[in-house]
C-alpha cells in the first residue's frame, strides 16, 4: 500500500513538473524558429501548383513547380542549416507604396525594390550590408555569387551611393528594359520604336503609358531630346553611356518644365495612364500600343498568342530604361540578428539556384539576373523556349554572350531562333547588344530633385490646364468680370447710402 502511495505521489510530482516546464519547452521551441519577414512585388515569385502539362523537360532534367518557392525554401533551409525558418510574406504594388509602408512603421527583414528605390534607401542608411560569407564563391550554397550574370554583376559593382557600390548591399533579382508593346497589324515598328509615339495623333486614344512619375518622366525626356539622342554627334561620343545617363536623368528646372508641358500635351492623346491594366488592354485589343516593362510585355505576348493574337515589342531608338529589382536587407528588421541575416541571405541564394530561377522566370515572365555560372540549365531553358526547330525556315542567330559570359562574341552562347523572335519575347527578355548600348538606368534623385518632379506629376495627374477648352476660359473670364462689376456696384450703393 505504501509503495502504491509513493508511486502515485511520484506520478503527481512528475505531472506538476511537466505542467510547469511545458511553457518553457514550448517557448524554447518557438525561439528556435526564425521568423523572416519578406516584402516583394505582387505576383513576383513562383506560387507552385503547376498543371501536369507545365513540366519543363530540359535535357538535364525536368523542372516542375509543385509547391510555392516560399514553402520550398522553409523546407530547404531546415535541411541545409538544421534550423526552422518561418516566412511572413507580404507584397506591395509600387516602389512608392513600399517606401510609404516603411515610413509608417511596417518592419521587414528583406525587400525587393527597384534600382532607384534601392539607391534612396541606401542613401538614407536604411540598408543592412551583405555579409562577407555571402560573397564566398567556394560555398556551394551561395548560388547568387556563383551564378549572377557577369553583365549584371558589372553594373552593380560600378554604380555607387556615397562611395558604397550597389553589390555590397543589394542582390539582383529581375531585370529588363522598357519599350512599347504593340499590335503589328495596326502599328508599324518604325512608328512604335520611338518615344514620339506618345504624341502621334494617328493613334489618338489608342496608347497607354505608366502611371508613375519616374517612368512617365523618363519617357517625356526621351521624346523631348529625341533629335539629340539619335544624332551621330551624340551616339559616337566616347563617353556615350555616361552622357546618355546624364541626359535621361536631367532634372534641371528647364527640363522639368518642358516635361510637364509635354506630358500635359500628350495626356489627351493617350487612352489612359495605367498601373497594371495595360497588359489586358493590349490582349483584348482595346489599345494598339502600351508603354511597358519587358517582363509584363512577355506575359502579354504569351497570353495573346494562346488565342492566335500576335503582339510585338519595340525598344525606342532614342534610348531605353534598363531597370532592376533587387533584394536588400533592412537594418530596422535585421536589427543586428545574425541568424536572421543568415536566413535572409539564404533566401536570396535559394531563389538564385538555377532550377528555382527557371521556375520564377516561367511563372512571372521576367528575366532573372542569374545566368547560372557553370550550371548550363538557364541557357538550356532559353533554347527550350525560343530555339528554332530543325526544319524551320527564316532562322537567325541570336548572340546572348554578353549576359551569360560577359563577352558579346562568345560562340558558346548563340541561339538559332525564328526570325520573328527579333521583335517578340526573346528580344524583350534578352535585348540585343545594340539595344543594351542605348540603355540607361534611373538614378537616385535627392530630396530637392524628387520634390521638383513630384510637383510636376501632381500638376499633370490632378489638373491638365491645357485640356480646358477656350469657351471655358471665356466663361471663367466673363464670370470674373461680372463678379468685379457686381462688387463695384455694391460698393457704390453703400457709399450713396452713407453719404
Amino acid at each position: 500500500m505504501m509503495n502504491t502511495k509513493r508511486m502515485l505521489s511520484a506520478a503527481l510530482l512528475l505531472c506538476l513538473l511537466g505542467t510547469l516546464l511545458c511553457p518553457a519547452f514550448s517557448l524554447a521551441a518557438k525561439e528556435e524558429t526564425i521568423t523572416l519577414r519578406i516584402c516583394n512585388w505582387e505576383e513576383y515569385i513562383d506560387q507552385g501548383d503547376w498543371g501536369e502539362d507545365e513540366v519543363i523537360d530540359l535535357e538535364s532534367g525536368d523542372i516542375f513547380g509543385e509547391n510555392s518557392l516560399v514553402d520550398d525554401f522553409e523546407t530547404w533551409y531546415e535541411e541545409t542549416y538544421g534550423k526552422k525558418v518561418h516566412v511572413e510574406y507580404s507584397t506591395f504594388g509600387t516602389n512608392e507604396d513600399l517606401y510609404n509602408m516603411l515610413t509608417i512603421g511596417d518592419v521587414y527583414d528583406l525587400v525587393c525594390p527597384s534600382e532607384y528605390m534601392i539607391m534612396k534607401l541606401m542613401a538614407e542608411d536604411k540598408v543592412q550590408p551583405l555579409s562577407e560569407d555571402f560573397f564566398d564563391g567556394e560555398n556551394e550554397n551561395n548560388y547568387y555569387i556563383r551564378g549572377v550574370s557577369p553583365y549584371i554583376r558589372n553594373i552593380f559593382e560600378t554604380h555607387d551611393i556615397g562611395g558604397v557600390t550597389w553589390d555590397k548591399c543589394a542582390a539582383g533579382y529581375m531585370w529588363g528594359v522598357t519599350g512599347f508593346l504593340y499590335n503589328p497589324e495596326v502599328l508599324e515598328e518604325e512608328n512604335a520604336a520611338t518615344w514620339n509615339l506618345l504624341e502621334n495623333r494617328d493613334y489618338n486614344r489608342q496608347i497607354t503609358m505608366k502611371d508613375n512619375v519616374r517612368d512617365a518622366y523618363f519617357a517625356a525626356v526621351g521624346a523631348l531630346k529625341s533629335e539629340k539622342l539619335t544624332s551621330e554627334d551624340f551616339t559616337s561620343r566616347e563617353d556615350y553611356v555616361l552622357a546618355l545617363q546624364d541626359e535621361m536623368n536631367d532634372v534641371s528646372q528647364e527640363t522639368v518644365d518642358a516635361a510637364q508641358e509635354y506630358l500635359q500635351k500628350i495626356r489627351d492623346n493617350l487612352y489612359s495612364f495605367e498601373t497594371d491594366s495595360g497588359k489586358a488592354d493590349m490582349i483584348t485589343g482595346k489599345v494598339v500600343a502600351n508603354y511597358q516593362w519587358s517582363g509584363d510585355a512577355v506575359y502579354a505576348m504569351d497570353t495573346a498568342e494562346e488565342d492566335d493574337y500576335i503582339l510585338n515589342f519595340a525598344v525606342p531608338q532614342e534610348c531605353t530604361n534598363i531597370y532592376f529589382d533587387g533584394w536588400i536587407m533592412l537594418k530596422s528588421g535585421i536589427n543586428g540578428n545574425a541568424e536572421k541575416q543568415q536566413a535572409a541571405e539564404a533566401f536570396i541564394n535559394f531563389i538564385s539556384r538555377p532550377d528555382n530561377v527557371i521556375r520564377n522566370m516561367y511563372y512571372i515572365g521576367y528575366t532573372s539576373a542569374i545566368s547560372g555560372g557553370e550550371d548550363e540549365r538557364i541557357f538550356e531553358y532559353l533554347d527550350w523556349n525560343y530555339g528554332a526547330e530543325e526544319d524551320e525556315e527564316e532562322v537567325v542567330d541570336y548572340p546572348v554572350g554578353y549576359f551569360f559570359a560577359g563577352e558579346e562574341d562568345n560562340e558558346d552562347y548563340v541561339l538559332s531562333v525564328p526570325e520573328e523572335q527579333l521583335h517578340r519575347q526573346l528580344s524583350a527578355q534578352y535585348p540585343s547588344q545594340e539595344v543594351i548600348r542605348r540603355a540607361s538606368i534611373m538614378v537616385y534623385f535627392n530630396e530637392e530633385q524628387s520634390e521638383r518632379i513630384n510637383r510636376m506629376w501632381i500638376r499633370i495627374r490632378c489638373f491638365n490646364i491645357q485640356s480646358v477648352p477656350v469657351w471655358v476660359w471665356i466663361a471663367i473670364g466673363a464670370v470674373i468680370i461680372l463678379g468685379v462689376l457686381f462688387g463695384y456696384q455694391r460698393k457704390l450703393s453703400k457709399q450713396r447710402q452713407y453719404s
